[in-house]
């Protein structure tokens, strides 16, 4: 069974790197033809995506995102991670890390499975 888990700091201010780590198990992120994912919901919106990380190590990031985003991987550890630069208070949601076979900008519960059980992220000074 794959899970995966979301860890970093739940409180970030403003004008700060906010990173966070997504550890699974059950598979490997190098394995396949995976597609390793974060995405956000800030509260009262939609689901939004961010990026991800490909099994050969490819990132595509969401291009109106991509002056402030980057994802990583450590193999070693089976971990990718997410870091959002110059956070405000609108970057404050739950974010969340998940696989998929495809990417989709349109965050589809049928396209992305499984996911984490999200991270909150406040950014507030």
């Amino acid at each position: 069974q794959v899970q995966l888990q979301e860890s970093g700091p739940g409180l970030v201010k403003p004008s700060q790197t906010l990173s966070l780590t997504c550890t699974v198990s059950g598979d490997s992120i190098t394995a396949e033809h995976y597609w390793w994912s974060w995405i956000r919901q800030p509260p009262g919106k939609e689901l939004e995506w961010l990026g991800a990380i490909h099994a050969g190590g490819i990132d595509y990031i969401k291009p109106s995102l991509k002056s402030r985003v980057s994802i990583s991987r450590d193999t070693s550890q089976n971990q990718f991670t997410l870091d959002l630069t110059s956070v405000t208070p609108e970057d404050t949601a739950m974010y969340y890390c998940a696989r998929s076979t495809i990417i989709s900008q349109r965050v589809d519960r049928t396209v992305y499975d499984p996911w984490g059980q999200g991270t909150w992220v406040t950014v507030s000074s």
